[in-house]
């Protein structure tokens, strides 16, 4: 019995995992990871991006600033491989025992949304194959109630846990890739190339090629980090530190990208057949590609959403579970899938998508800067596992009543000068020529970096109380 707790607790719950339980190798993280990487989301958040840039920028702007941040904002996961914790862990050390509780569900409920886009993107694919076979759905009866049987699947996947996510995404990962080729075939020959290259971007009415440029680069540095609160779940499960860095890394910074890019290829040759921008996948997929090949990739693009569910939902789950240890896994699970039903009836998460993924991003962006200022110069490297999980007489992360009041201050600070002086994600407004070098969700992360190195050290008896409490790794 106890042992069967124990176990449940490590790979459903917070307990570190130990080197000889871990079962996932390169391989394995790779395809679970894009498994989740990959979702349709990423030909909306392609769509998105294409509205701003040509071809060629497009490309630039969506393998750059992906691949550069998901490098930088993945540096943590050699911790979590080391000590088999997550990053919700070690925040502890950041923002206190009970600052993590309140960050990691605020954290969630912006991350969830995703799974109502990749909900309604389930059942525009369903409704569209049914047209394939003559028979004509009522979309405002069917979209909701497809989109929540989508939800319900992937609830299933995650109580499974991460061995059924593994087994799951083995087969749906490769099926998905071969999708992605052939859709991106069929994107760039369902036109004339040529005419895909000319397409001109149509928001660019009052503001300039550089300003253009740089609201795309938000769009794609805010998707970055949409993965780093929920990359550095999984490499715990992982063998070694490489395999965790790099399955992670290449799936969110090389994977992700090439289907963002698909997604923004497909909307531009969407535009030059029928001289209109659409985000929704399914709808291009049936106008661009032949029969066969529509039929077989819409098939593929609805599946792969309730694989997406599954692994989103363990992962975020687990982040809440991070903040609550003692609130059941199955419990959180069941609650998630009520929340991301209700969201995606409400389906409004994509009529507000870039300001979505931006507003989700000013909060996870300062927690990316602190955490990597905190793991390479504030505790270097070394954390104590004995008050990161308030064992008796350890209480170096209890802070204020739990709270690390500066460190949240720092997150709180970061959000509101960047949404002021630099950019205001909600109306789209550049306050600042910052904004053109850094991005307003990368400028988050710079300035939550500076403000906690300069906190650091000038609070130095607040803020690093563990050094004398070490673990030896």
């Amino acid at each position: 019995m106890q042992n069967s707790y124990i176990e449940r607790e490590t790979i459903t719950g917070v307990v570190p995992v130990l080197s000889n339980e871990r079962k996932y190798s390169f391989m394995d993280l790779f395809l679970s990871t894009s498994g989740f990487a990959i979702a349709t989301w990423c030909y909306t958040q392609g769509a998105y991006v294409a509205q701003f840039l040509g071809f060629k920028q497009m490309l630039i702007n969506i393998f750059a600033f992906n691949l550069i941040w998901v490098l930088v904002s993945c540096l943590p996961i050699f911790f979590a491989v080391r000590y088999g914790i997550d990053l919700w862990i070690w925040l502890r050390a950041v923002l206190g025992n009970k600052g993590v509780a309140i960050l990691s569900i605020v954290i969630s409920l912006a991350n969830f949304g995703w799974y109502a886009v990749a909900a309604n993107l389930f059942s525009s694919s369903m409704i569209n194959l049914m047209k394939n076979f003559g028979i004509v759905l009522n979309e405002d009866l069917w979209n909701p109630i497809l989109g929540v049987l989508c939800v319900v699947l992937g609830t299933l996947i995650a109580i499974g846990g991460p061995e059924v996510i593994k087994w799951t995404n083995r087969f749906l990962v490769v099926a998905l890739l071969v999708v992605g080729v052939i859709v991106f075939f069929i994107s760039i020959t369902s036109v004339p190339f040529s005419e895909i290259l000319a397409v001109k971007p149509v928001n660019q009415e009052g503001i300039s090629a550089l300003e253009r440029f740089m609201m795309s680069a938000e769009g794609n540095v805010a998707f970055a980090f949409s993965w780093s609160t929920q990359a550095l779940v999984m490499p715990r499960l992982a063998k070694t530190e490489r395999s965790g860095y790099w399955g992670t890394t290449l799936s969110y910074g090389v994977v992700a990208p090439f289907f963002v890019a698909t997604g923004g290829v497909m909307t531009l040759a969407m535009f030059v057949k029928t001289g209109a921008y659409e985000s929704d996948p399914t709808t291009m997929l049936s106008v661009l590609a032949t029969p066969t090949l529509g039929l077989l990739s819409l098939l593929l693009v609805a599946f792969a959403n309730i694989g997406t569910q599954g692994t989103g939902s363990y992962v975020n789950c687990m982040i809440v579970k991070s903040g609550l240890p003692k609130v059941s896994y199955k419990l959180l699970v069941i609650i998630a899938m009520i929340y991301v039903s209700v969201l995606t009836v409400w389906g409004g998460v994509e009529k507000y998508f870039g300001a979505f993924i931006s507003l989700a991003a000013y909060v996870q962006g300062p927690i990316i800067g602190m955490i990597l200022v905190d793991y390479f110069i504030i505790r270097k490297r070394k954390l104590s596992l004995k008050s990161a999980y308030n064992l008796k007489g350890h209480d170096a992360y209890k802070y204020s009543n739990g709270y690390n009041i500066i460190g949240l201050l720092c997150i709180l600070i970061s959000c509101v000068v960047t949404m002021l002086f630099v950019y205001n994600p909600y109306n789209g407004s550049i306050k600042s020529n910052i904004f053109l070098f850094t991005t307003g969700s990368g400028f988050t992360a710079i300035l939550g970096a500076v403000l906690y190195y300069i906190a650091s050290t000038l609070f130095k008896k607040y803020m690093v109380r563990d050094r004398e409490d070490l673990e030896i790794v």
